[in-house]
């Protein structure tokens, strides 16, 4: 059965909203598609570019795809005069030169330089597909997936496809499912988000990443809350953590065995549970609410 919820908070719109957390399956995407199911229109975006899996769980129709490229150096052997400033030059050895400029595709980070440095004009530039993105819909979510290709150095351009304006609507809350830990690409995943959500597990290791997170939203100056999953009675070390330093704790999410099923099975749980169609809707509304204040500050 799907529910409806009967209050879809229409005032969460024009948000983007940043979902993180400092290692895989604490809960992150789990966070993230439940709240883009329970807003009235919502566009979900998939960051984790290396592992994606929100798509599992809306299984969008009509999708589209385009490929992602970078500018990498290609070099014309009758001009290479072999003076190696483009190998000297390239801080991720990149090149190299026996008796001709070798270029290593994998390790080159588009950066131009090696082509601005050349005296010698023997450097040019072609383009090299790195991954894809999708499109598609599921109901009223507007989904977005990036797709990095295997071995590839950096998926920080794919990250700047999906984020482009023109793929978060005005009308709808964008919700950004974050790659885990606390590298370039996530960085480059929070950097425009209006609030962060991070998702923190109840052990001590579990501390240790919400750090890393905590760490990250507070160089970035991000207003942020944790939302603290697979919750048990009894202590809770990154609940602790929350209020020793003063950390809003926008929800708790328990550890039972129907959610445990619905994710394993990926179903939106608010779209097959009354129970957690109200939690995640209430998660909503907090961030919502946390949202309109930080703006009024």
């Amino acid at each position: 059965m799907i529910f409806t919820p009967a209050f879809m908070a229409a005032e969460a719109t024009d948000m983007k909203i940043a979902v993180l957390s400092g290692k895989g399956g604490t809960g992150k995407t789990l966070v993230t598609v439940n709240l883009a199911a329970a807003a009235k229109t919502a566009t979900y975006i998939d960051c984790d570019v290396e592992e994606p899996n929100g798509h599992l769980f809306f299984k969008p129709e009509g999708i589209t795809e385009e490929k992602v490229t970078v500018k990498i150096p290609m070099a014309d052997e009758e001009l290479c005069s072999g003076c190696r400033k483009c190998v000297n030059f390239c801080k991720f050895n990149a090149l190299a030169y026996t008796n001709k400029l070798i270029v290593f595709d994998e390790i080159c980070h588009s950066c131009g330089g090696c082509i601005l440095i050349c005296p010698e004009k023997a450097l040019t530039e072609k383009d090299k597909v790195i991954g894809t993105v999708q499109k598609g819909t599921s109901g009223n979510v507007s989904v977005y997936t990036g797709i990095m290709n295997v071995g590839e150095a950096s998926g920080v351009p794919i990250i700047k496809k999906l984020l482009e304006p023109e793929n978060q609507e005005a009308d709808k809350m964008t919700v950004i499912d974050c790659p885990p830990g606390s590298a370039c690409i996530v960085m480059e995943s929070i950097k425009d988000a209006d609030y962060c959500i991070l998702v923190a597990e109840p052990t001590l290791f579990g501390v240790h990443n919400l750090n890393m997170v905590y760490e990250l939203v507070t160089l970035f100056k991000k207003p942020f809350g944790v939302v603290l999953n697979k919750c048990l009675d009894g202590k809770n070390p990154a609940e602790t953590f929350c209020i020793e330093n003063n950390i809003k704790i926008l929800g708790r999410i328990p550890f039972d065995n129907e959610l445990g099923t619905l994710n394993s099975n990926a179903e939106i749980a608010v779209n097959e549970s009354e129970k957690y169609r109200e939690l995640f809707s209430v998660l909503l509304q907090t961030v919502t609410k946390e949202v309109q204040s930080c703006g009024s500050c």
